[in-house]
C-alpha cells in the first residue's frame, strides 16, 4: 500500500528475489517478523511488496537515510533471517539501494 510519508531524499532498500521450489516452511512467519522488526528501527518510513505464482517477489522498504539501512542490514535478527534465505528459501535475489527523487500519489475519491 501506498504511503504519504515516501517523500523525496529518502531512501528505498529494493529487494527482488526469487524463490528456490523446496519448501518454504518458516518463511511467511519470518517475513512478518522482519516487517515488524523493520518497523521498530530508527529511519524506517514504509514497505511495500509483491509475489507472483512463480515465486518471484519484489520487497521495497523506505528509509530516511543511507545510515539507517546500513543499520537494518546489520541487525542480528534480520541478519539470521538472511542467513535462512540464502540457506532455504531463495535460488537467487538482489539488492538495490536508490535514493527517492520523486514521489506523487493518484487516489480515486469514492
Amino acid at each position: 500500500m501506498p504511503s504519504s510519508a515516501i517523500k523525496p531524499g529518502c531512501y528505498a532498500a529494493i529487494f527482488s528475489s526469487q524463490r528456490t521450489d523446496q519448501d518454504a516452511r518458516g518463511y511467511e512467519e519470518m517475513s512478518k517478523r522482519m516487517e515488524a522488526l523493520a518497523k521498530t528501527m530508527p529511519g524506517y518510513l514504509g514497505i511495500e511488496s509483491a509475489r507472483d505464482e512463480n515465486g518471484f517477489g519484489i520487497t521495497v522498504s523506505y528509509w530516511e537515510s543511507e545510515e539507517a539501512i546500513a543499520n537494518w542490514k546489520k541487525n542480528a535478527n534480520h541478519a539470521e533471517a538472511q542467513h535462512r534465505g540464502k540457506v532455504d528459501w531463495y535460488k537467487e535475489y538482489s539488492v538495490r539501494v536508490a535514493k527517492v527523487e520523486r514521489a506523487y500519489e493518484m487516489k480515486k475519491q469514492r
